[in-house]
């Protein structure tokens, strides 16, 4: 069973999630403030966070970015404003998805069980698979990665993203392939999370001795994981 930590000071919101949450097959704890929030996802091990933008003391763009300082576990953002920056921004430091608010409890356990899918943590078996193109190494059973024969820190839409990429090393793959395969779902007209989270790869992984980025866009086609020669 996963476990969720819901974060959102709307005491009736989180109440009727929780509910149906429940209902859906997930452990839920509870938080209503960013302070609490922070508490207790350090104290206890949580599968995945949903988490309000919009919230007192400590608003969840700042408890996201706490929350990454102590582990890459998914997370799922809230938000009730219409304002790309909230969204750009959350992306940017590492969270996975987000929903806008008001939003189904349907809709919305199908997007955490999407996301438990992707990083492997819905119960299946461990997978042994190994993916190994030139200095990158990818364990997809238990989503760690090196590079360079070093840690290399992913979030877990990053990991995703780069898996799909790392399957097909030396190839173009579309967004659209891309989106469907790390995020299960096709893409949307304006959605830039892909471009947003693989700036954010292109970054760790550095550049090539020839200068170019490991990963190469072709604009309006797709992306391509470079191969040495």
């Amino acid at each position: 069973m996963a476990k969720v930590l819901l974060i959102d000071d709307d005491v009736d919101l989180t109440t009727l999630l929780k509910e149906y949450l429940s209902e859906e097959g997930f452990e839920v704890a509870t938080a209503q403030d960013g302070r609490a929030a922070i508490a207790q996802a350090a104290s206890s091990a949580v599968d995945i966070i949903v988490l309000d933008i919009m919230m007192p003391h400590m608003n969840g763009i700042d408890v996201l970015q706490r929350i990454r300082r102590l582990s890459q576990v998914p997370v799922l953002m809230l938000t009730a404003k219409g304002d790309d920056a909230d969204r750009i921004a959350g992306l940017n430091l590492g969270a996975d998805d987000y929903v806008p608010k008001p939003c189904s409890p349907g809709e919305l356990a199908a997007r955490l069980k999407a996301i438990l899918r992707r990083v492997g943590s819905s119960g299946g078996g461990i997978s042994q698979d190994v993916i190994r193109v030139g200095e990158l190494v990818m364990q997809p059973g238990n989503r760690t990665a090196e590079w360079g024969g070093e840690h290399l820190e992913l979030t877990g839409t990053e990991f995703s993203l780069l898996e799909v990429l790392a399957r097909n090393a030396g190839q173009l793959v579309s967004k659209q392939e891309i989106s469907k395969h790390a995020f299960g779902r096709p893409l949307t007209p304006f959605d830039r999370r892909i471009d947003v989270h693989l700036s954010s790869v292109r970054q760790k992984l550095g550049s090539r001795e020839d200068g170019q980025s490991w990963i190469q866009s072709v604009r309006g086609q797709g992306y391509q994981f470079l191969q040495d020669p």
